[in-house]
């Protein structure tokens, strides 16, 4: 069974990649030093910086393993011209019953941040427009009920 791609822009992989290189590099070191002062304080047992350290430590190692894993199963979203169907990496501008028009950008799921109009082709809304042309009705289950928009544009 293969891993399960993940979409990224090339800038969001910039950014994934620069968080590992902090966190591989400043932030175990960082860490380290903490772990070796607070061992030198002694019993162990009862000491909170030695634990708080050795959490973040693991934290911090999780994290790690995720970006690696991560930038190693990406794909590249190209920046996507404007077309006739939305695809990862479409910007798309919608009018949900009657609202003003909303703009998106499908992205990968790392990258998603609805606050800002990045959401994820998984979410329910990305897959509801995944495959459909300007003009076209969607249908999307959300948490808050059916939502129903049209496609006013794709870029």
């Amino acid at each position: 069974m293969g891993k399960t791609p993940t979409y990224l822009t090339a800038a969001g992989a910039e950014k994934l990649r620069s968080e590992l290189d902090e966190l591989t590099s400043a932030r175990r070191a960082e860490l380290a030093r903490r772990l070796r002062a607070a061992i030198q304080m002694g019993d162990l047992s009862e000491n909170a910086d030695y634990i708080t350290a050795k959490e973040e430590q693991a934290f911090v190692e999780g994290r790690i393993l995720e970006l690696e894993e991560m930038l190693r199963s990406a794909v590249i979203i190209t920046e996507h011209a404007e077309g006739q169907e939305v695809i990862i990496g479409a910007t798309v501008t919608i009018v949900a019953d009657g609202s003003a028009p909303e703009q998106y950008k499908l992205v990968g799921p790392a990258e998603a941040d609805p606050a800002n109009g990045r959401i994820s082709h998984e979410s329910p809304i990305g897959r509801a427009l995944l495959g459909k042309r300007k003009g076209d009705t969607a249908i999307a289950s959300t948490p808050a009920g059916q939502l129903t928009f049209e496609i006013v544009s794709i870029a």
